[in-house]
């Protein structure tokens, strides 16, 4: 009995048990007697029994398991109590049963949901031919994908990292070799950046120091200087700091997500495109989260038509496996030589054909207009169902980036959905709710998002009165 327990203790073993969201498991052991002595034989028989759907709550596989996290992980993550252990399409279920309607998308990225099939067999047919070289070589998938992404951008070239912040680096790079390439005799070439209130732009060192947000920079004073923050949106201050000889590039989100979903103004990329221009500056667009479909068109700045020199991705690219890229134009790409930049895992076969995988299906017309009739159709739920709420103040967004800010923090908020199935994050100060859902989210689960926000929303009322 005792081999019995170690078995079924096995973590393989309790996945494939505990993920079941409306089963439970009768066990069946054949005993023979041998010898004087009960022996256990041959194969479990498992009779699987349908009990309906499960009962929602904090079980208690959950608890064991974030228990062993706090022993091993290093505590960089203020994480939710949920386990998550499976997923199909935008659903997710934990190591207890739990369904969840997944408005988060793993922070922007399940772009397809989960267990797309298309994304699947493309990671399992390329695992079984070629899953790493290194670039000292040539590779089929990343230069099949850097093809596809010129020939539906402004880019002549690209560039692959393994996250956005590492896309970010390489921008930052790529402007400063840049301008010294422009201007070979200069002393003191331009090497300081522009960024805006509410930005963020990654964790790593120079990227944190394109990012606004003080919390995120002070414990690692000091960051990369020569940055400085403007007011997102204010015309007449960023044309003022942008200047000939100084200025190497101007970081800016089409769309900020992290920042509390805020857009930018036609106008206002235009006069940086325009200040670009004239002080010999490239303008480099963080596209990380709300590009690749997200806002309703493939980039977020066709929106606006204005083009920038240099964009960053990364999110949704791969579908959930780790990826980043840097799309450049052939005046950018032609300062950089070899050596000037690397990286050992960028450009893997394996997650450049999960992109191809990914880019197929988001890069169609017929997608890219559901995405954002959708995004229409959640903001038109959310007016209908949480307008007239005295916490509501805005909801706003494009396609299926959304926010809905809040005179409190949106906290109490994000707990009473998650308790009733829903996960949904926080974006701005933290008095914003952030909807980022797969592309493929159908207007029946975006209707039960919206009642389950509707249902939960007293809680921030409770929690202001105690």
């Amino acid at each position: 009995m005792a081999a019995l327990q170690s078995m079924l203790h096995q973590p393989a073993i309790r996945l494939q048990f505990l993920s079941s969201r409306d089963l439970f498991l009768k066990l069946k052991i054949n005993i023979r007697c041998a010898g004087g002595r009960k022996v256990l034989t041959g194969c479990l028989n498992v009779e699987v029994v349908s009990e309906g759907p499960r009962k929602l709550g904090f079980g208690g596989w959950s608890k064991e398991v974030i228990e062993e996290e706090v022993k091993v992980i290093v505590g960089t993550y203020a994480r939710t109590p949920v386990v998550l252990a499976s997923g199909k399409g935008c659903n997710l279920y934990d190591v207890d049963g739990k369904e969840y309607l997944d408005m988060g998308s793993g922070i922007a990225v399940n772009a397809l949901g989960h267990g797309d099939e298309d994304w699947i067999r493309a990671v399992t047919e390329q695992a079984s031919l070629l899953t790493h070289v290194s670039n000292v070589y040539y590779n089929v998938p990343q230069i099949e994908l850097a093809k596809r992404l010129v020939a539906t951008s402004f880019a002549d070239r690209v560039f692959f990292t393994n996250s956005g912040t590492e896309a970010n680096e390489a921008a930052i790079k790529f402007s400063r070799k840049f301008q010294r390439h422009l201007n070979p005799g200069a002393k003191e070439p331009a090497t300081e950046f522009i960024a805006f209130s509410n930005s963020f732009h990654g964790r790593t060192m120079g990227a944190l120091a394109l990012t606004s947000k003080e919390h995120y920079r002070t414990p690692f004073q000091p960051v990369m200087p020569g940055v400085t923050f403007v007011e997102y949106g204010n015309i007449e201050a960023a044309k003022a700091v942008i200047k000939l000889g100084k200025t190497a590039a101007v970081f800016v989100e089409p769309i900020q997500g992290e920042g509390g979903i805020l857009s930018a103004a036609r106008q206002f990329l235009q006069s940086l495109r325009d200040a670009c221009d004239e002080a010999g500056a490239l303008l480099v667009y963080d596209e990380v989260q709300c590009g690749l479909g997200r806002a309703g068109s493939l980039w977020a700045h066709e929106v606006y038509g204005v083009y920038p020199d240099i964009m960053t991705l990364a999110k949704p690219l791969a579908g959930g496996l780790p990826i980043g890229a840097v799309l450049v134009t052939e005046r950018v790409a032609s300062a950089i030589e070899h050596g000037d930049h690397g990286s050992t895992f960028a450009g893997s076969p394996l997650v450049c054909n999960a992109a191809l995988a990914v880019l197929d299906k988001i890069s169609q017309p017929h997608f890219l207009s559901s995405v954002a009739e959708k995004g229409r159709y959640l903001k038109n739920l959310l007016t209908a169902k949480l307008g007239s709420n005295p916490h509501v103040k805005e909801i706003r967004g494009l396609g299926l980036i959304v926010g809905i800010e809040l005179d409190v923090s949106a906290t109490p908020l994000v707990d009473a959905c998650r308790e009733a199935g829903l996960l949904i994050l926080t974006a701005g100060k933290g008095n914003v709710v952030r909807l980022v859902p797969p592309l493929i989210i159908t207007k029946e689960e975006l209707e039960r998002a919206a009642s389950i926000l509707l249902e939960a929303i007293p809680a921030l009322d409770r929690v202001n009165q105690n």
